[in-house]
Protein backbone atom coordinates (compact mmCIF):
# COMPACT_ATOMS: atom_id res chain seq x y z
CA UNK A 1 0.00 0.00 0.00
CA UNK A 2 1.07 3.61 -0.64
CA UNK A 3 -0.20 6.96 0.55
CA UNK A 4 -1.76 9.59 -1.70
CA UNK A 5 -3.33 12.96 -0.92
CA UNK A 6 -6.76 13.53 -2.41
CA UNK A 7 -9.18 16.45 -2.42
CA UNK A 8 -12.81 15.34 -2.64
CA UNK A 9 -14.36 18.72 -1.84
CA UNK A 10 -12.29 21.92 -2.27
CA UNK A 11 -11.46 23.93 0.81
CA UNK A 12 -8.72 24.72 3.30
CA UNK A 13 -5.85 22.47 4.32
CA UNK A 14 -8.32 20.14 6.02
CA UNK A 15 -9.83 19.38 2.58
CA UNK A 16 -6.79 17.22 1.82
CA UNK A 17 -7.29 13.59 2.79
CA UNK A 18 -4.43 11.11 3.01
CA UNK A 19 -5.66 7.82 1.58
CA UNK A 20 -4.02 4.41 1.33
CA UNK A 21 -4.26 2.54 -1.93
CA UNK A 22 -2.58 -0.37 -3.68
CA UNK A 23 0.81 0.33 -5.22
CA UNK A 24 0.04 1.55 -8.78
CA UNK A 25 1.17 -0.66 -11.64
CA UNK A 26 2.61 0.98 -14.75
CA UNK A 27 0.63 0.44 -17.92
CA UNK A 28 1.89 0.13 -21.46
CA UNK A 29 4.48 2.80 -22.16
CA UNK A 30 4.66 3.88 -18.50
CA UNK A 31 7.17 3.83 -15.65
CA UNK A 32 6.53 3.92 -11.91
CA UNK A 33 8.49 6.40 -9.83
CA UNK A 34 8.90 5.82 -6.10
CA UNK A 35 8.96 9.25 -4.48
CA UNK A 36 11.89 10.44 -2.40
CA UNK A 37 10.97 14.14 -2.33
CA UNK A 38 7.78 16.04 -3.24
CA UNK A 39 7.68 19.78 -3.84
CA UNK A 40 4.99 22.02 -2.33
CA UNK A 41 3.95 25.18 -4.17
CA UNK A 42 1.27 27.78 -4.76
CA UNK A 43 -0.53 25.88 -7.57
CA UNK A 44 -1.13 23.08 -5.07
CA UNK A 45 -3.16 25.51 -2.95
CA UNK A 46 -5.24 26.47 -5.98
CA UNK A 47 -5.97 22.80 -6.69
CA UNK A 48 -6.83 22.26 -3.03
CA UNK A 49 -9.31 25.13 -2.93
CA UNK A 50 -10.73 24.41 -6.37
CA UNK A 51 -9.77 27.70 -8.04
CA UNK A 52 -7.02 26.52 -10.38
CA UNK A 53 -7.82 27.49 -13.96
CA UNK A 54 -6.35 24.16 -15.11
CA UNK A 55 -8.10 22.19 -12.35
CA UNK A 56 -7.86 18.40 -12.59
CA UNK A 57 -11.13 16.51 -12.05
CA UNK A 58 -12.18 15.68 -8.49
CA UNK A 59 -11.10 13.78 -6.52
CA UNK A 60 -7.86 15.58 -7.30
CA UNK A 61 -4.31 15.03 -6.07
CA UNK A 62 -2.23 18.23 -5.74
CA UNK A 63 1.48 18.34 -6.39
CA UNK A 64 3.48 19.68 -9.30
CA UNK A 65 6.86 18.00 -8.83
CA UNK A 66 8.26 14.76 -7.47
CA UNK A 67 11.74 13.28 -7.51
CA UNK A 68 12.56 9.65 -6.95
CA UNK A 69 13.63 6.36 -8.48
CA UNK A 70 12.05 4.39 -11.30
CA UNK A 71 11.26 1.05 -9.68
CA UNK A 72 9.04 -0.59 -12.31
CA UNK A 73 8.23 -0.32 -16.01
CA UNK A 74 5.22 -1.32 -18.05
CA UNK A 75 5.02 -3.22 -21.33
CA UNK A 76 7.03 -1.79 -24.24
CA UNK A 77 9.38 0.10 -21.92
CA UNK A 78 13.12 -0.52 -21.59
CA UNK A 79 13.71 -2.46 -18.39
CA UNK A 80 17.06 -0.69 -18.14
CA UNK A 81 15.25 2.38 -16.84
CA UNK A 82 14.70 0.68 -13.48
CA UNK A 83 16.92 2.30 -10.88
CA UNK A 84 17.23 5.64 -12.70
CA UNK A 85 17.03 8.79 -10.55
CA UNK A 86 14.44 11.13 -12.08
CA UNK A 87 12.39 14.28 -11.71
CA UNK A 88 8.69 14.22 -12.56
CA UNK A 89 7.04 17.56 -13.34
CA UNK A 90 3.30 17.67 -13.87
CA UNK A 91 3.99 20.17 -16.65
CA UNK A 92 4.96 17.09 -18.67
CA UNK A 93 1.76 15.18 -17.85
CA UNK A 94 -1.71 15.21 -19.38
CA UNK A 95 -3.06 17.23 -16.46
CA UNK A 96 -1.57 19.24 -13.61
CA UNK A 97 -1.18 17.90 -10.08
CA UNK A 98 -0.84 14.28 -9.09
CA UNK A 99 2.51 14.35 -7.28
CA UNK A 100 1.38 14.24 -3.63
CA UNK A 101 1.85 10.47 -3.65
CA UNK A 102 4.43 7.95 -2.51
CA UNK A 103 4.46 6.43 -6.00
CA UNK A 104 3.22 7.64 -9.38
CA UNK A 105 2.96 6.08 -12.85
CA UNK A 106 3.76 8.38 -15.77
CA UNK A 107 4.59 8.06 -19.48
CA UNK A 108 8.12 6.75 -19.90
CA UNK A 109 9.21 9.86 -21.81
CA UNK A 110 7.96 12.31 -19.14
CA UNK A 111 10.62 12.16 -16.38
CA UNK A 112 13.95 13.96 -16.52
CA UNK A 113 16.99 11.91 -15.59
CA UNK A 114 19.01 13.34 -12.72
CA UNK A 115 22.79 13.16 -12.27
CA UNK A 116 24.02 11.87 -8.94
CA UNK A 117 25.24 15.37 -8.04
CA UNK A 118 21.64 16.65 -7.71
CA UNK A 119 19.83 15.53 -4.58
CA UNK A 120 16.15 14.65 -4.74
CA UNK A 121 15.10 17.63 -2.63
CA UNK A 122 17.15 19.97 -4.82
CA UNK A 123 15.59 18.44 -7.94
CA UNK A 124 12.03 19.40 -6.98
CA UNK A 125 13.18 23.04 -7.00
CA UNK A 126 14.02 22.87 -10.71
CA UNK A 127 10.46 23.68 -11.92
CA UNK A 128 10.79 26.98 -10.03
CA UNK A 129 13.95 27.69 -12.01
CA UNK A 130 12.05 26.93 -15.23
CA UNK A 131 9.45 29.51 -14.20
CA UNK A 132 12.19 32.00 -13.35
CA UNK A 133 13.92 31.40 -16.67
CA UNK A 134 10.72 32.13 -18.56
CA UNK A 135 10.00 35.27 -16.50
CA UNK A 136 13.47 36.66 -17.17
CA UNK A 137 14.05 35.60 -20.75
CA UNK A 138 10.70 35.14 -22.47
CA UNK A 139 8.50 37.87 -20.98
CA UNK A 140 10.96 40.57 -22.06
CA UNK A 141 11.47 39.09 -25.54
CA UNK A 142 14.97 37.97 -24.66
CA UNK A 143 16.16 41.48 -23.80
CA UNK A 144 18.38 41.25 -20.72
CA UNK A 145 17.32 43.57 -17.93
CA UNK A 146 20.08 45.59 -16.28
CA UNK A 147 18.09 45.84 -13.07
CA UNK A 148 15.36 43.46 -11.89
CA UNK A 149 12.88 44.00 -9.06
CA UNK A 150 11.29 40.85 -7.62
CA UNK A 151 8.62 40.73 -4.93
CA UNK A 152 8.27 37.94 -2.38
CA UNK A 153 12.04 37.66 -2.69
CA UNK A 154 12.43 34.88 -0.11
CA UNK A 155 10.05 32.50 -1.89
CA UNK A 156 10.87 29.58 -4.15
CA UNK A 157 10.30 31.19 -7.56
CA UNK A 158 11.79 34.54 -6.51
CA UNK A 159 14.88 32.82 -5.10
CA UNK A 160 15.33 31.16 -8.48
CA UNK A 161 14.86 34.50 -10.25
CA UNK A 162 17.58 36.09 -8.12
CA UNK A 163 20.08 33.37 -8.95
CA UNK A 164 19.40 33.28 -12.68
CA UNK A 165 19.34 37.07 -12.98
CA UNK A 166 22.72 37.35 -11.24
CA UNK A 167 24.10 34.58 -13.45
CA UNK A 168 23.03 36.65 -16.45
CA UNK A 169 24.67 39.79 -15.10
CA UNK A 170 21.59 41.64 -13.79
CA UNK A 171 21.37 43.50 -10.49
CA UNK A 172 18.46 42.31 -8.36
CA UNK A 173 16.43 44.29 -5.84
CA UNK A 174 14.26 42.06 -3.66
CA UNK A 175 11.03 43.03 -1.94
CA UNK A 176 10.23 41.25 1.33
CA UNK A 177 7.85 41.54 4.27
CA UNK A 178 10.14 40.80 7.23
CA UNK A 179 13.74 41.06 8.35
CA UNK A 180 14.07 37.26 8.33
CA UNK A 181 13.00 37.15 4.68
CA UNK A 182 15.41 39.98 3.92
CA UNK A 183 18.26 37.85 5.26
CA UNK A 184 17.22 34.98 2.98
CA UNK A 185 17.04 37.20 -0.10
CA UNK A 186 20.43 38.78 0.58
CA UNK A 187 22.04 35.40 1.21
CA UNK A 188 20.60 34.22 -2.09
CA UNK A 189 22.26 37.05 -3.98
CA UNK A 190 19.97 40.08 -4.00
CA UNK A 191 21.99 43.29 -4.16
CA UNK A 192 19.44 45.18 -2.06
CA UNK A 193 16.22 44.37 -0.23
CA UNK A 194 13.18 46.52 0.50
CA UNK A 195 10.87 45.77 3.42
CA UNK A 196 7.52 46.74 1.92
CA UNK A 197 5.90 46.95 5.34
CA UNK A 198 8.30 49.68 6.40
CA UNK A 199 9.06 51.68 3.28
CA UNK A 200 7.72 52.58 -0.14
CA UNK A 201 8.91 50.18 -2.83
CA UNK A 202 8.94 52.82 -5.55
CA UNK A 203 10.66 55.50 -3.47
CA UNK A 204 13.35 53.11 -2.29
CA UNK A 205 13.97 51.79 -5.81
CA UNK A 206 14.40 55.31 -7.14
CA UNK A 207 16.80 56.13 -4.31
CA UNK A 208 18.85 53.00 -5.03
CA UNK A 209 18.98 53.66 -8.79
CA UNK A 210 19.63 57.44 -8.77
CA UNK A 211 16.10 58.06 -10.01
CA UNK A 212 16.34 55.73 -13.01
CA UNK A 213 14.22 52.78 -11.86
CA UNK A 214 14.35 49.09 -12.81
CA UNK A 215 14.01 47.58 -16.27
CA UNK A 216 11.91 44.60 -15.18
CA UNK A 217 9.64 44.06 -12.17
CA UNK A 218 8.33 40.56 -11.41
CA UNK A 219 5.36 40.37 -9.04
CA UNK A 220 3.12 37.58 -7.77
CA UNK A 221 1.36 39.56 -5.03
CA UNK A 222 -0.84 41.99 -6.93
CA UNK A 223 -2.98 44.48 -4.97
CA UNK A 224 -1.04 47.66 -4.18
CA UNK A 225 2.33 45.94 -4.59
CA UNK A 226 1.91 45.59 -8.35
CA UNK A 227 1.01 49.26 -8.58
CA UNK A 228 4.17 50.22 -6.68
CA UNK A 229 6.15 48.07 -9.11
CA UNK A 230 4.84 50.23 -11.97
CA UNK A 231 6.04 53.39 -10.25
CA UNK A 232 9.46 51.73 -9.76
CA UNK A 233 10.01 51.11 -13.50
CA UNK A 234 12.50 52.92 -15.67
CA UNK A 235 11.52 54.35 -19.06
CA UNK A 236 10.29 51.53 -21.33
CA UNK A 237 10.32 49.18 -18.34
CA UNK A 238 8.01 46.19 -17.96
CA UNK A 239 6.13 44.79 -14.99
CA UNK A 240 5.12 41.13 -15.11
CA UNK A 241 2.26 39.84 -12.98
CA UNK A 242 2.47 36.07 -12.57
CA UNK A 243 -0.03 35.73 -9.73
CA UNK A 244 -2.22 37.91 -7.54
CA UNK A 245 -2.14 36.14 -4.18
CA UNK A 246 -2.92 39.47 -2.52
CA UNK A 247 -5.88 40.19 -4.79
CA UNK A 248 -6.41 42.25 -7.95
CA UNK A 249 -4.28 45.40 -8.33
CA UNK A 250 -5.65 48.59 -6.83
CA UNK A 251 -6.11 51.31 -8.01
CA UNK A 252 -7.10 50.61 -11.60
CA UNK A 253 -3.99 49.66 -13.57
CA UNK A 254 -4.64 51.39 -16.88
CA UNK A 255 -5.13 54.70 -15.12
CA UNK A 256 -1.69 54.34 -13.53
CA UNK A 257 -0.12 53.44 -16.89
CA UNK A 258 -1.67 56.57 -18.43
CA UNK A 259 -0.43 58.63 -15.49
CA UNK A 260 3.07 57.34 -16.24
CA UNK A 261 2.67 57.48 -20.01
CA UNK A 262 5.83 59.56 -20.35
CA UNK A 263 7.80 56.43 -19.41
CA UNK A 264 6.06 54.21 -22.04
CA UNK A 265 5.68 51.32 -19.62
CA UNK A 266 4.47 47.78 -20.31
CA UNK A 267 2.48 45.33 -18.20
CA UNK A 268 2.32 41.61 -18.95
CA UNK A 269 0.25 38.88 -17.31
CA UNK A 270 2.26 35.66 -17.44
CA UNK A 271 1.50 31.98 -16.93
CA UNK A 272 3.85 29.06 -17.41
CA UNK A 273 0.88 27.44 -19.14
CA UNK A 274 1.86 29.58 -22.12
CA UNK A 275 4.29 26.75 -22.87
CA UNK A 276 1.81 23.89 -22.53
CA UNK A 277 1.83 23.50 -26.33
CA UNK A 278 5.61 23.83 -26.65
CA UNK A 279 7.10 20.62 -25.27
CA UNK A 280 10.45 21.01 -27.01
CA UNK A 281 11.10 24.45 -25.48
CA UNK A 282 10.05 23.28 -22.01
CA UNK A 283 12.21 20.21 -22.03
CA UNK A 284 15.25 21.89 -23.54
CA UNK A 285 15.11 24.63 -20.89
CA UNK A 286 14.71 22.09 -18.08
CA UNK A 287 17.65 20.04 -19.37
CA UNK A 288 19.78 23.21 -19.47
CA UNK A 289 18.81 24.06 -15.88
CA UNK A 290 19.62 20.54 -14.71
CA UNK A 291 23.06 21.08 -16.22
CA UNK A 292 23.51 24.40 -14.41
CA UNK A 293 22.55 22.82 -11.10
CA UNK A 294 24.82 19.84 -11.67
CA UNK A 295 27.69 22.29 -12.32
CA UNK A 296 26.92 24.17 -9.11
CA UNK A 297 26.06 27.39 -10.95
CA UNK A 298 22.55 27.45 -9.48
CA UNK A 299 21.49 25.96 -6.16
CA UNK A 300 18.21 25.20 -4.43
CA UNK A 301 16.87 27.84 -2.05
CA UNK A 302 16.64 27.06 1.68
CA UNK A 303 14.55 23.92 1.99
CA UNK A 304 12.09 23.14 4.76
CA UNK A 305 11.73 19.36 5.01
CA UNK A 306 8.43 18.04 6.33
CA UNK A 307 7.13 14.46 6.56
CA UNK A 308 4.51 13.45 4.02
CA UNK A 309 1.86 13.23 6.75
CA UNK A 310 2.48 16.91 7.63
CA UNK A 311 1.03 18.08 4.29
CA UNK A 312 -1.74 19.98 6.11
CA UNK A 313 0.82 21.96 8.12
CA UNK A 314 2.76 22.67 4.92
CA UNK A 315 -0.34 24.25 3.39
CA UNK A 316 -1.04 26.26 6.53
CA UNK A 317 2.43 27.77 6.14
CA UNK A 318 1.65 28.60 2.50
CA UNK A 319 -1.71 30.12 3.40
CA UNK A 320 -0.09 32.30 6.06
CA UNK A 321 2.49 33.64 3.60
CA UNK A 322 5.32 32.40 5.81
CA UNK A 323 7.17 30.46 3.13
CA UNK A 324 10.89 31.01 2.81
CA UNK A 325 12.56 29.00 0.10
CA UNK A 326 10.96 25.66 -0.75
CA UNK A 327 8.83 23.27 1.29
CA UNK A 328 9.57 19.63 0.48
CA UNK A 329 7.58 16.65 1.70
CA UNK A 330 9.58 13.52 2.46
CA UNK A 331 7.65 10.23 2.08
Amino acid sequence: MVKRVQVFEPGGPEAMVIVREPVPEPGRGEVRVAARAIGVGRPDVLIRNGTYKWMPPLPATPGGELAGIIDAVGPDVDAGLVGRRVLVSSRELAQRGGCYAEAICVPADAPFELPDSISFDAAVCLPNFLMADALLNRCNHGVQARRVLVTGAAGGVASSVIQLARLQGSEVIGVVSSSAKADVALANGAAYVIDRRRESIAQRVMALTDGVGVDLALDHIGAGVLIECLYALAHFGMAVSYNIVGGPPQPEVFGVLRELVGRSLALRCFSIHSFDHDRDTRRAATARLIGLMAEGRIAPPPITHMPFDAVHDAHRILDAGETMGKIVLIP
